[in-house]
């Protein structure tokens, strides 16, 4: 077995798994542009991919080691570190806004900024699990922030400004986690560790516009076998990606029913349709017959217009409009008659549409190699990416031990490697505990929740923050936070060991024991203190000795005592009933929990709720009663 170099640091290699073929380019960056070293291809064998995505995982694990291994002999170098791009087919987009509460005192910074993102961030992936059956797990690929207010003031960067409550509003784009594994699971079966994934779309953006050009509104279509990738640019920076339903296949498929041939002939004459006046093939019955270029342009005309159709409503609806140009790349560029028929459905100028490949050459090189083929678009613009660090993705970052999956091109912060990897607002900060709102004697009460445990965050055994920038080789810990416990009280822990009495809870008799529930409204009956002793009355003083004969003295008995001025019976009507109750000897007023006696209500044995009411009103045991009340203490 040939002696072979390892992969050098700066040595990118780049796989894109297609529908169709897969393609591996390898090479290093030299200067300002990626010098392409090696290009090979092969194509699957039977379809081992559906609509971009991968469905025999060991057919394109085989396949992606062949392409290794022709492109590690002609090298003499040992590949073992991938860049790869995941289809655009299975991307989710959702929006999200959080809002966080600010001291006011302090001018915000990146960390609160971070946390504010990340939470909408959240909400969006907790919106696309409200549409699935099952609760799945999602990898975030990119976003973009499309409001920050501040105070409901609508600002364009929150930091150093001071206020009390920041919001955010985002548009996320996941892929859903099957998509992520499946392609993972794919490399590591052809004995290769991904460094990193992007979308295609990213991708062949990154080989087919380059940065400079994207102050211009421009589209790149990339037509694949399976998809048909959609990704704008304008003003500086790609404003938005999409996908079509409709790709090369659909018109294979329309030669295979017109001529009767199977998938791999009608593929053929495809290709040979822009090549050929006139093209030989064999049917499935055997016969083998010639048909013009004319005839084949005219079979397709109907799946090529619906196709066109297709870009055209996609570019339009993600852009308001047509874009000044748009570039055709990937195998179902070369169409013929597809590029006229994308500017008709565009309303375009024929010549504002072109296949890509021209400006290839502004980002990379060969020496020996035409890279100017359309179907080079994605496979390049993966290693263009990571050779001029448009994507973090020439590096390994690892997370709790294992290598963290990356997605996004530019910078990457903690919180992005965590959100990229499955992680969701709540384990990074976790939630406190669900408070209980309750209501004791007509006032509300909030009895708060146990606050929740911080997760930790730690880069290369320092401690972290969530705005943390995330390099190349840095190992990540983390563990998540812990949510807090719910508020939880009994009827006796509410009322405290002192309580003496008796407490309805909803209008029935429960246990000191009883837990307590959300919305539960008590109403407490105490037990009126004994009123005080009265004061000894001062011992006579002995009388003063005489001597004289002993006499009986007799006293009078205590004349009765008046009630003080004022002191006027109560007279309601309690039930239906006409009641007079005896004024308090103190002067006191009576208040409802003092008629309980008089209502007949045996509350030691209550088995159903009480209803109690003054002049038609609900009210509570501290309601005082008024002369001429008409009161109702009642199980109901």
């Amino acid at each position: 077995m040939a002696e072979y170099k390892a992969q050098e640091k700066d040595l990118i290699f780049a796989l894109d798994i297609g529908t169709r073929s897969i393609v591996g380019v390898v090479g290093r960056t030299v200067g300002d542009r990626f010098k392409v070293l090696d290009i090979e291809m092969a194509e699957h064998g039977k379809r081992a991919m559906m609509d971009g995505q991968i469905d025999d995982i060991r057919q394109v694990s085989t396949l992606a080691r062949t392409v290794t291994g022709r492109l590690e002999e002609r090298l003499g170098v040992r590949l073992e570190r991938v860049c790869v791009a995941a289809a655009g087919r299975a991307l989710r987009t959702q929006s999200g806004s959080f809002t966080i509460e600010l001291s006011g005192e302090q001018a915000i910074e990146a960390e609160e900024i971070s946390r504010l993102e990340a939470g909408a961030l959240s909400v969006a992936e907790e919106a696309l699990q409200t549409d699935e059956e099952e609760r799945r797990q999602f990898f975030l690929v990119g976003y973009t922030v499309a409001q920050y207010r501040l105070d409901n003031y609508p600002l364009a960067n929150l930091q150093f400004h001071n206020g009390q409550r920041a919001e955010a509003d985002v548009v996320a784009t996941f892929l859903p986690g099957e998509v992520v594994e499946s392609l993972y699971a794919a490399m590591r079966g052809a004995g290769l560790q991904v460094a990193s994934m992007t979308l295609e779309p990213i991708a062949a953006m990154n080989a087919a516009i380059p940065a400079e050009l994207r102050l211009l509104n421009l589209a790149l279509v990339d037509i694949g076998a399976g998809t048909t990738d959609i990704a704008l640019c304008k003003e500086g920076s790609v404003v938005g990606y999409t996908m079509a339903t409709v790709a090369g296949d659909e018109i294979t498929e329309a030669i295979m029913r017109a001529l009767l041939v199977d998938f791999k002939t009608a593929e053929q004459i495809k290709r040979a349709l822009g090549e050929e006046e006139e093209i030989h093939y064999r049917n499935i019955l055997g016969v083998e017959e010639p048909i013009s270029r004319e005839e084949v342009a005219a079979i397709i005309e109907k799946p090529l217009t619906r196709l066109a159709e297709a870009i055209a409503k996609q570019v339009c609806g993600i852009n308001g409009g047509p874009p000044s140009a748009v570039f055709l790349a990937g195998g179902g560029s070369k169409l013929r008659g597809l590029r006229e028929q994308v500017a008709k459905a565009l309303e375009m100028d024929e010549k504002r549409v072109a296949i890509a490949g021209n400006n290839f050459a502004m980002s990379a090189f060969s020496d020996d190699l035409k890279l100017e083929n359309p179907e080079y678009t994605t496979p390049l613009g993966i290693a263009v990416s990571a050779g001029l660090g448009l994507l973090n993705d020439s590096y390994v970052v690892l997370l709790n031990g294992q290598p963290a999956k990356l997605f996004r091109s530019g910078v990457l912060t903690l919180r992005d490697i965590l959100l990229m990897n499955g992680y969701v607002y709540a384990d990074m900060l976790g939630k406190g505990g669900k408070s209980l709102n309750i209501n004791l004697d007509g006032k509300h009460m909030v009895l708060r929740g146990e606050p929740a445990v911080p997760a930790i965050l730690r880069v290369n055994e320092a401690d972290a923050g969530l705005s943390t920038i995330i390099h190349a080789g840095d190992q990540i810990q983390f563990v998540p936070a812990k949510h807090g416990a719910p508020a939880a009280k009994t009827l006796g822990e509410l009322l405290g060991p002192d309580f003496a009495g008796q407490a309805l809870v909803n209008n029935k008799a429960v246990p000191m024991e009883t837990p307590l529930c959300q919305g539960d409204v008590i109403l407490t009956l105490r037990r009126a203190p004994e009123p005080p002793p009265p004061p000894p009355a001062p011992a006579p003083k002995a009388p003063a000795p005489a001597f004289k004969p002993a006499v009986p003295v007799h006293t009078a008995a205590p004349a009765p005592v008046a009630p003080a001025p004022g002191f006027r019976p109560l007279h309601i009507r309690l039930n239906g009933a006409p009641l007079t109750i005896p004024a308090k000897k103190n002067g006191m007023p009576y208040y409802l929990m003092d008629l309980l006696e008089y209502s007949g209500i045996d509350f030691e044995h209550l088995d159903r709720p009480v209803q109690l009411s003054v002049n038609g009103r609900e009210e509570g045991f501290q309601y005082e009663v008024k002369e001429q009340d008409t009161v109702v203490i009642q199980c109901v």
